[in-house]
């Protein structure tokens, strides 16, 4: 049996109005995605923001706040990525999330189709690769 992980995934958090903090997280996301290789609409998606806003926080001008839903879907994207550096070395680090795959939960597609569905899929994902790791 697995053990218990050690700090539990937050579902989750509160909203975040400091810029300096939102200018970390804004950076972890945006080299998140390029890592990763997706596109702007795909991040968009991912973070559930118009294309816009995602384009400005692209290019370090975003000047809002981020509200518990965005914070919530940054803090599992960051997990998701943290976990794959954990669990993989090579090509798979940075392209997981876009090759076809055949666990339980994408049915042959890649985990970012998935991912998009919103917060419920995205800590599915995060489970998932924890429990790769050997966590539960």
């Amino acid at each position: 049996m697995a053990a218990p992980l050690a700090f539990p995934i937050q579902d989750r958090f509160d909203p975040v109005s400091d810029s300096r903090e939102i200018t970390m997280i804004v950076k972890a996301l945006v080299k998140t995605m390029a890592l990763w290789k997706v596109s702007n609409t795909e991040a968009a998606d991912l973070l559930d923001v118009p294309i816009a806003t995602w384009n400005r926080m692209k290019r370090g001008h975003y000047k809002g706040t981020l509200d518990r839903d965005k914070v919530t879907r940054a803090s599992l994207l960051i997990g998701i990525f943290k976990g794959l550096r954990l669990l993989f070395n090579g090509p798979l680090t940075y392209g997981w999330v876009k090759q076809p795959n055949t666990g339980p939960l994408f049915h042959g597609h890649p985990p970012l189709d998935y991912m998009t569905r919103g917060i419920p899929a995205l800590m599915a994902v995060r489970h998932h690769i924890d429990a790769l790791r050997g966590g539960s």
